[in-house]
């Protein structure tokens, strides 16, 4: 069995390279499962139901979401339309959403989680812990894959050890440059940050000139997500039919 995480979405450049290759991806590498972080797919923050349904119709199975979730308010009115949708368990408003949900994929069930850090990071409700130890203590799933959004490589690191006995993958996201530290832990598989999918020429997908505006010159600006050439980049974990473990995680760059 073979999963695919493609790393954050960012602007009209990030849903267009994905859109343009992921039928490609899944037939080359044989992918049985598909999952992506959209939280910066409209515009560089947040996601709307339009551009949801563009993720789900280019093959997309789940998104997860992060510090941008509620960015675009009409995303919390369109809610109940995008079941495919998760927000993360510990972020405010804490009860808002779903942040995990199964998936049968070849006879077996797939549960996805999305999780926030606590270092760096606004709009934290709670610590991430006491979520998963209730889902664990709760459900009996095959797999359980757990999209962990945080800024600390080192509480992204410390997670994974925790839960490297219970969970299948544990992979990062929200700092947009992929890490080369893909390991197994365990049987856990997992990498620091794997990416994102957006203009190559950036800066974590926003516009060059106008952050050197703001942040050099002290010029107001307004946030401008960067045009031009993009990157894809996403990982792959091959899992054991037969036990549901982690055999591998190989990174992925387009």
């Amino acid at each position: 069995m073979r999963i695919l995480f493609i790393g954050d979405i960012v602007g009209a450049s990030g849903r267009q390279i994905v859109v343009d290759h992921l039928a490609a991806i899944k037939e080359e590498h044989s992918i049985d499962f598909v999952i992506a972080n959209g939280e910066n797919s409209a515009h560089g923050k947040g996601i709307t139901k339009k551009i949801y349904n563009q993720l789900i119709a280019a093959g997309i199975e789940c998104i997860t979401m992060g510090n941008h979730s509620f960015a675009k308010r009409e995303i919390i009115d369109d809610y109940e339309d995008c079941p495919e949708l998760l927000i993360p368990a510990n972020i405010e408003p804490v009860e808002f959403g779903n942040y995990y949900k199964a998936y049968d994929v070849l006879g077996k069930s797939i549960c996805v989680v999305n999780l926030y850090g606590e270092a760096f990071m606004n709009r934290v409700g709670d610590s991430p812990y006491p979520y998963m130890e209730q889902l664990l203590e709760e459900t009996e799933y095959d797999y359980y894959f757990v999209d962990f959004h945080a800024e600390s490589t080192s509480e992204k690191m410390l997670f994974a050890n925790v839960y490297k006995d219970d969970v299948g993958a544990v992979v990062g996201t929200h700092t947009h440059v992929q890490t080369s530290d893909e390991r197994l832990i365990g049987n856990l598989a997992y990498i620091t940050d794997v990416g994102m999918c957006g203009a190559y020429d950036s800066i974590i997908g926003r516009d060059v000139e106008e952050l050197y505006r703001n942040v050099i010159l002290h010029e107001k600006t307004h946030f401008k997500v960067a045009l031009g050439d993009a990157f894809l980049n996403a990982v792959i974990i091959d899992v054991d039919k037969e036990t549901m473990q982690s055999q591998k995680i190989t990174r992925l760059n387009i």
